[in-house]
């Protein structure tokens, strides 16, 4: 079993005003998935994008919109959960004055 407080993990810029965080990962012992914390400053676009597998996530904090090649998709509030199928294309935007946190989880690609 392993038990980390999130802020411990030091973040990875993705771009200007978007980091992740990689909380659980292949090297902390786990053999299928990794989870992720993503943080989305106020006002940043994280440009739509695509990946071969699927992304699981859960809104913690702030709010947001989730994306894509065509614009606006749906909401993205605290509570939340939004399922991104392989191939999706995806991206998020952060209208708001606070970070958008949301945990995704991908499967790891062996």
């Amino acid at each position: 079993m392993r038990i980390q407080d999130a802020a411990s993990v030091a973040p990875q810029p993705v771009q200007e005003g978007v980091q992740i965080r990689w909380l659980l990962t292949e090297a902390d012992g786990a053999p299928n998935f990794a989870m992720r914390l993503i943080e989305i400053q106020p006002d940043v676009v994280f440009e739509p994008h695509q990946h071969p597998y699927e992304h699981e996530i859960y809104v913690l904090e702030g709010a947001g919109v989730v994306t894509d090649q065509e614009g606006d998709v749906g909401p993205m509030v605290p509570g939340s959960s939004l399922l991104v199928n392989p191939d999706e294309v995806h991206g998020y935007r952060n209208p708001g004055d606070v970070t958008l946190k949301f945990i995704c989880v991908i499967p790891l690609q062996n």
